[in-house]
């Protein structure tokens, strides 16, 4: 009971720590900016307001963000995604408040985008020095979490191995509950099975427990509430353990509808903040490299126009973002010809419709360039899955699982897949799975960073494949 009481102490004092630091850090960081920008530190009235008044406003949004729960357990990306949303909704509310009393005049706009990403920059680093002190002591045995599993199921034993895997999250598994009587006083990997729901509830009474995870089938749900009205006047925390692990889920996650908690089975990564990061990205980069690049695309249209006769770009129907039809854009590589119906037939080695100019734009993938305009349309990314002609949809939604997928995000001119050596033609079912393999992988595990790494890798590797003709 004293360890319980000493961690409770220690973790108060964390937060206490952190929640005096962050404002903290927001003065701090408009004071440093000063003194690079302006070279003093005689800070005119109007910025000390603007610095104090951040302070407050930020003494008042950071713990209604959740900056402030405990991120136990919880992936990393958690918390740049809770203060890339807070510390700029009160850089928001500071512009809103300068505008309103009309001396944003007063204030230079290099020092306060300055002091925004600044104090972006030290908030993050902040929560990483204190995220990794605290899995240091949870390694060495301090800050820890004793719980019990309730249920001994192929749930509750993979729940026990995870944490188990995963020591520095801080949890330890005290011991299995179980309503079954011919499982009591056995153990699972050193772990003893105590009881059922009497004993469980006859142990919370007497302390030492800080969590229960309830780890039944939904078909347990009398149980559930069995032990949540028993435990009514306890103050342990109690989870239950949705079993997703017998579906094959994507992107999964949990929602609020109507106040109501539901289940994302299949999601796509780009809502919210994610949405407008990818948007502003995609909007950013292409316009920039569109502009670098439009030269040499103009080169091109030209020397398309001098190789054979025909458009030098042209536009084939393929699947967008949810699936939806859009035009992609393509410098034309192939002499003009007429395919039967909506049939697509895939580029192959020693190809005779490709003209001599066409195989060299195709290997070094300059024939994409134009996609750039499909990007700045809103209709494809700079970094996605590879949109696929629409009869090959047809042809492996049926033969390779979660296809369709990939179409949970715009389609993108370079990716995860291409960069990893799957592009060009897919002439074999296996090609085809290893690169929806990877697009899946990449929805995933979406974020700003894994995409700057997938373009980097596209300048340097990505242009040209083996498998291209």
């Amino acid at each position: 009971m004293k360890n319980l009481q000493n961690n409770e102490e220690g973790r108060a004092i964390i937060f206490a720590m952190v929640r005096l630091a962050d404002p903290l850090f927001v003065l701090f960081g408009g004071v440093i900016v000063y003194w690079i920008y302006f070279g003093h530190l005689n800070m005119p009235t109007e910025y000390r307001t603007a610095l104090l008044t951040g302070v407050v406003y930020s003494l008042l949004v950071f713990p209604s963000m959740g900056m402030y729960k405990s991120i136990r357990g919880k992936n990393p990306i958690y918390l740049v995604q809770v203060i890339t949303m807070a510390w700029p909704l009160v850089a928001i509310m500071l512009m809103a408040t300068s505008v309103l009393l009309k001396n944003s005049a007063y204030y230079s706009r290099i020092w306060f985008g300055s002091w925004v990403l600044l104090t972006w920059v030290l908030l993050l680093l902040l929560r990483a020095v204190i995220s990794r002190v605290l899995r240091f002591a949870r390694k060495k045995g301090w800050n820890r979490k004793q719980v019990v599993i309730y249920g001994v199921g192929e749930l509750g034993k993979r729940l026990e191995f995870r944490v188990k895997e995963d020591s520095e999250i801080g949890f330890d598994v005290d011991s299995y509950y179980d309503d079954n009587p011919d499982l009591h006083g056995g153990s699972i990997n050193g772990i003893v099975i105590k009881g059922g729901i009497d004993s469980l509830c006859e142990r919370v009474n007497n302390g030492g427990i800080q969590e229960i995870w309830v780890a039944l089938p939904l078909r347990s749900a009398d149980k559930v509430k069995d032990l949540i009205f028993r435990l009514r006047h306890s103050t342990v925390v109690v989870r239950y353990v949705l079993n997703v692990f017998g579906f094959r889920l994507f992107n999964h996650s949990l929602s609020d509808i109507a106040g109501i908690p539901v289940l994302d089975l299949n999601n796509s990564p780009m809502v919210g903040v994610n949405k407008l990061v990818k948007g502003a990205e995609d909007i950013i980069l292409g316009f920039l490299i569109l502009l670098l690049i439009s030269p040499l695309m103009l080169l091109i249209a030209i020397a398309v126009k001098l190789d054979s006769k025909g458009p030098a770009i042209f536009k084939q129907r393929r699947h967008g973002f949810d699936g939806q039809s859009i035009n992609v854009y393509k410098f034309r590589t192939m002499r003009v010809h007429q395919e039967s119906g909506t049939q697509v037939t895939q580029a192959k080695k020693n190809d005779t419709r490709i003209t001599r100019l066409g195989a060299f734009l195709r290997a070094t993938s300059l024939d994409e360039l134009p996609q750039f305009f499909n990007v700045l349309q809103g209709k494809m990314s700079i970094v996605g899955p590879r949109p696929h002609a629409i009869s090959h949809n047809e042809e492996y939604k049926e033969q390779v699982a979660m296809y369709m997928q990939r179409h949970k995000v715009k389609p993108g001119i370079t990716g995860w897949a291409q960069i990893n050596g799957w592009r060009g033609e897919t002439d074999t079912l296996y090609k085809m799975q290893k690169r929806i393999e990877h697009d899946l992988y990449y929805i995933e595990n979406w974020s700003l960073f894994f995409d700057l790494k997938i373009i980097v890798a596209t300048v340097f590797k990505g242009f040209i494949g083996k498998n291209v003709y």
